[in-house]
């Protein structure tokens, strides 16, 4: 049973142009809180992230995926090319879990910068080995539109906890946040990765909650995306929607709100057709000290995690970061 507007829209043109201020802006942000609680999911129009720009990191993620394997291999993570020295984020060959993927942090960390902060989330990978400078640009360009729309989202949340959104830089900081920019490319699969237990239903991508705070994805048309319900624990497909980014709560707003925005099951189903999705997950830095009382001043937790060790737990659970 596939319900229709499970999943909202939500028009967000008025607060990038206006601010978080506004009384309208403040509706806007209800509307976002109230996907958030009921749903875990919403997508997002008029976000400024033009269509152009979209068609053209489309473009940059297929040329990846039709170059030769040995070629992209040369960014894997050392388990698949021993020569190279990136453990987390790389490419990731589609024997892992069905899919093929390709996994870049920011792209303002240097090859120096990464030796002098010794984390191994914050690695240097150098995507001239496949990739042609006009299309590092564009992977650049979008990743930085891609973060500062995420952070606003983020802002808004802080100020509907009627506190001053400029505490976000407290979480998120340019080269420490382990961010990622995502590829995936699913190839004509043959079989599917697993059958659901729940529902029996053949899945390309298995059932799963995302670490971060946000993640906001482009979605092909091929579609396929599921969310499912937390009461009924019924499934809803994503609708393509070619204007829309589409956005989830993930792990770390759950903590962070108390679990008040939680984060939710979703998969893809298995599809013999070709299909590409791009999200963004957007992390907190390496070094943010998680709790509770961050965005709920009258909580009182004493335990404090660093991101790190938080992430570290979530990624146990996927099987291309198992090392």
């Amino acid at each position: 049973m596939i319900k229709k507007n499970y999943i909202p829209t939500i028009d967000i043109s008025f607060i990038l142009k206006h601010g978080l201020e506004k009384k309208k802006s403040k509706k806007i942000l209800q509307k976002i809180e109230h996907a958030c609680t009921k749903v875990g999911f919403f997508q997002i129009v008029g976000h400024n992230i033009r269509q152009s720009d979209i068609k053209k990191i489309t473009k940059v993620g297929n040329l990846f995926f039709n170059l030769k394997s040995e070629k992209k291999l040369m960014l894997a993570p050392k388990k698949w090319n021993r020569k190279n020295n990136n453990l987390y984020r790389g490419y990731f060959p589609n024997d892992v879990n069905g899919k093929e993927g390709l996994d870049i942090g920011d792209l303002k960390v240097t090859k120096t910068y990464s030796k002098k902060v010794k984390n191994k989330y914050i690695e240097f990978i150098d995507l001239n080995k496949c990739f042609k400078k006009k299309s590092i640009k564009i992977l650049s360009d979008y990743f930085d539109n891609i973060f500062n729309l995420s952070e606003l989202l983020f802002k808004g949340i802080i100020k509907l906890y009627g506190k001053n959104p400029c505490i976000s830089s407290e979480v998120f900081s340019r080269y420490k946040t382990l961010s990622t920019l995502r590829f995936n490319f699913y190839p004509k699969q043959n079989k599917p990765v697993e059958i659901s237990k729940q529902d029996g239903v053949a899945l390309g991508c298995e059932t799963h909650v995302d670490s971060g705070i946000f993640t906001v994805l482009y979605q092909d048309k091929t579609g396929g995306l599921q969310v499912q319900n937390r009461k009924n624990k019924k499934w809803y497909n994503v609708p393509f929607n070619n204007r829309a980014l589409v956005v989830n709560t993930g792990r770390a707003m759950e903590f962070l709100s108390k679990g008040k925005y939680k984060a939710t099951n979703h998969r893809v189903i298995w599809n013999k057709k070709k299909r590409m999705s791009i999200p963004f997950f957007f992390e907190p830095s390496f070094d943010f000290k998680m709790k509770k009382s961050f965005l709920n001043e009258n909580y009182n937790q004493k335990e404090e995690m660093v991101y790190e060790k938080f992430l570290n737990k979530s990624l146990k659970k996927f099987v291309e970061y198992q090392r």
